[in-house]
This record gives structure tokens, C-alpha cells and sequence, in this order.
């Protein structure tokens, strides 16, 4: 297996499909598919040093689920599997999954 670590500010992704199906039912074919924007987390760098040489690590981590920008980054393809190299700023959050509570209305 290859290991892979990005320099600096770059995050390694690997991306999450979308489902092949809208909610209505119609099935989508692979031409028309755009590329998922969502992705998870596999490495990342080590971080960017500020104007006082102060390392000032990422916000994400690996096994972060993100939203990313649908043309950023470069992919490459590491043990026959296609990841993507983005630079923190194209990533525009994590997504946090939370448990669904349901109150009672009183």
C-alpha cells in the first residue's frame, strides 16, 4: 500500500458518490452525473505557518466528512483508487451528523 501525506495546507479526499436515484424515483445514468462536492477526509498536511512562524494547523481531520468546491483540487491515484488533493480554502465545511432527538409537544 502506498502511503501518501500532503505538504502544508492540502487535504487528501476521497470522494463520497451520490446516490444514483432522486428521491422521486428517476434513475440518473453515470454520463449525467456531475462529480459528488462531498468527500472524506483521508490525510491532510501538517498546516501553514502564520506571519510570526507560528504553525497553525488544519480544521479538519481524518475521517472528516466535507463539502468541497466541485472544480477544486487535483486528482491522482494511489493503489488503483481516485483521490482528489484540495487545498483547505476550497473546502467549505465539515458535516456533523447528529442524532435526530424528537421532542414532545406539550
Amino acid at each position: 500500500m502506498t502511503k501518501f501525506r500532503p505538504l502544508h495546507d492540502r487535504v487528501l479526499l476521497r470522494r463520497l458518490e451520490s446516490d444514483s436515484k432522486t428521491s422521486g424515483g428517476i434513475i440518473i445514468p453515470d454520463t449525467a452525473k456531475e462529480k459528488p462536492a462531498q468527500g472524506e477526509v483521508v490525510a491532510t498536511g501538517t498546516g501553514v505557518r502564520d506571519e510570526h512562524g507560528k504553525l497553525q494547523p488544519l480544521a479538519v481531520k481524518d475521517g472528516d466528512i466535507v463539502l468541497f468546491s466541485k472544480w477544486s483540487g487535483t486528482e491522482v491515484t494511489l493503489d488503483g483508487e481516485e483521490l482528489l488533493v484540495v487545498k483547505e480554502s476550497d473546502i467549505m465545511g465539515i458535516i456533523e451528523h447528529k442524532s435526530a432527538k424528537k421532542s414532545k409537544a406539550a
